[in-house]
């Protein structure tokens, strides 16, 4: 029996241990994601709104502070509006929190790296992140 492909989208930084865990994860899982590394590729406003759209999200829901320019281009301030924040993390996609992942069952900030199991169709049995820490799937 062959069964249809299950496609999976990460977007993903190589030097987020987060993000690795999710591939790594969905590997495990059997499955080979698209992997996005978007500080390569950039974002446009289109799709990311498209991404927000799906997670039922606001811009300021992905919005990464920790070692980004945030704090200096005044996006941490509760009046910045939703289109200052996605031009800014068109023009500095390290703005972008990561790893969000897309799946037949919806899409994802994936913060913490267990949160992917719910977007797959078979997680695996259970997982040990790079850290050590066991994680066991939430189905």
């Amino acid at each position: 029996m062959v069964t249809a492909p299950f496609p999976v989208t990460i977007f993903h930084n190589p030097a987020c241990g987060t993000s690795r865990n999710v591939v790594a994860m969905v590997e495990a899982a059997g499955h080979v994601p698209e992997v996005v590394e978007y500080l390569k590729t950039g974002w446009t406003e289109a799709q990311l709104r498209s991404l927000l759209a799906a997670m039922g999200a606001v811009p300021r829901d992905i919005l990464r502070d920790r070692g980004t320019p945030a704090g200096e281009l005044g996006l941490l301030d509760p009046e910045t509006s939703d289109d200052v924040i996605l031009a800014a993390m068109v023009q500095h996609p390290i703005l972008v929190n990561r790893p969000i992942v897309v799946t037949p069952r919806g899409a994802a900030l994936c913060r913490p790296s267990e949160r992917v199991f719910d977007l797959l169709d078979a997680p695996p049995e259970g997982f040990v992140k790079d850290d050590g820490e066991r994680v066991a799937d939430r189905s």
